[in-house]
């Protein structure tokens, strides 16, 4: 990465990549709240209260610079929030970063996930300069590895009992992509 990256809107076919703003509330709470969307996320169900709290903490977020920096993005479809990219800058030394995503299960299966996170990736190989970027998830969680398979990339690891999530031990699976890998590049 060569400087500090100042997030700006992003745009794809069919989506916008943006900032999340108070008025997002209700489309956030309806996937943040539902047991399916959150199962393999280290939080429960949200509160009205905690998704508003959050959003503001999203949205107040924009640059990327230092490591644990980190951009939680709405995922806009026709000024209706559908889902999130979350991406993390994990080292700027060896310019990796994390990303993760949630889709509002309405709205599975039509390829808004891969689009958004293509855009994300487009972003982290263009403009951050970065070398790998890697999806770290529960290994049952089979929609969210067919998507990194989609995506281009690689299972890498298997950490066996890796996270205490929800009050239960689980396994940690690591999938990863180099910028020279990336088909946008």
């Amino acid at each position: 990465m060569r400087k500090p990256y100042e997030f700006a809107p992003l745009q794809t076919a069919r989506l916008t990549l943006r900032l999340f703003e108070r008025h997002d509330l209700d489309d956030v709470y309806a996937w943040m709240s539902h047991p399916d969307t959150v199962r393999y996320m280290p939080f429960e169900p949200r509160s009205l209260d905690e998704v508003a709290e959050r959003i503001a903490f999203f949205g107040s977020r924009r640059v990327v610079s230092l490591d644990g920096d980190s951009l939680d993005l709405a995922i806009d479809l026709d000024g209706r929030v559908i889902g999130t990219i979350h991406f993390v800058l994990t080292s700027v030394e060896h310019r990796t970063a994390e990303i993760g995503w949630a889709l509002n299960r309405e709205f599975e299966g039509a390829g808004y996930a891969r689009e958004a996170a293509a855009a994300m990736l487009d972003e982290a190989f263009g403009a951050l300069a970065l070398h790998r970027v890697f999806a770290q998830l529960d290994p049952r969680n089979a929609p969210s590895i067919a998507l990194c398979l989609r995506l281009g990339m690689r299972a890498e690891a298997l950490h066996v009992e890796h996270i205490l999530l929800k009050g239960e031990w689980v396994d940690s699976a690591i999938y990863g992509l180099l910028a020279r890998e990336w088909p946008g590049r």
